[in-house]
Parts: C-alpha cells; structure tokens; sequence
C-alpha cells in the first residue's frame, strides 16, 4: 500500500478528477444524461433545484472538457440536445461508488465502522 501514494501536485489524479467533475451540480447532470439524450428543459425538470442560468453554465463546461456531446439541430425555435461522449461514459463507475459510499455512509454507518482500515501508520 506504500507504493500507492498519491501525492497532491498539479497533475495529481485525485485533483484532475476534481477538476473535472467537482462541485454541486455536474456529477448529477453526468448522472442523469447516463445511457440517454436529453434537452435542457428536460435537465431542469429532473434537477429543479439548479438555475437555468447555472445547468447552462455548466453544460457548457462539460462540453469543453469533452464530457458532454451538444447538438445544435439549428431550428426555430432553438433545439438543442445533450448526451456524453465515451468520456462522459467513463465517470458512471464513480458515481455507482459514491453511490455505494453514501448508501453505506447513510443507511448502514455500523457496516461502515467495521470495514478494515486501509491505512498504514507505519
């Protein structure tokens, strides 16, 4: 386990992961656009809590950092769909375990305190 080691640098995993996915709202949206295409209006009927102004925000980071596919049909009025990329595809393990983290964490917290440590403070 020594060698596994995750130093906080710039180019850290952890960090670049945080980078890309962090924050309130974009692993709810990547959550919800798994396996299936949907418009922004259908986004904001699934997660009432988050602003137009803000899921547009961050649609348009994820589309950026390749996660989210945005296809632009140039009607009027506008329609405008969003999927994931094979790299959005990839972020649906970690949310299965932070699923599987929080239903631990929440539900079961004895089942939680009775896993082994792994940590070595050797």
């Amino acid at each position: 386990m020594e060698n596994d080691k995750i130093y906080v640098t710039p180019r850290c995993p952890i960090r670049t992961t945080l980078e890309l996915v962090g924050g309130k709202w974009k692993l709810l949206i990547l959550h919800q656009l798994h396996s299936r295409t949907l418009r922004l209006s259908e986004l904001k009927a699934i997660i009432p809590e988050i602003s137009e102004k803000m899921l547009i925000q961050e649609l348009k980071i994820l589309v950026d950092s390749g996660l989210v596919h945005r296809k632009n049909y140039g009607e009027v009025p506008p329609k405008v769909e969003y999927s994931l990329t094979a790299k959005g595809e990839l972020v649906q393990p970690l949310i299965a375990e932070m699923k599987n983290f929080a239903h631990l964490y929440e539900g079961r917290s004895e089942e939680l305190s009775q896993l082994p440590s792994q940590r070595s403070d050797k």
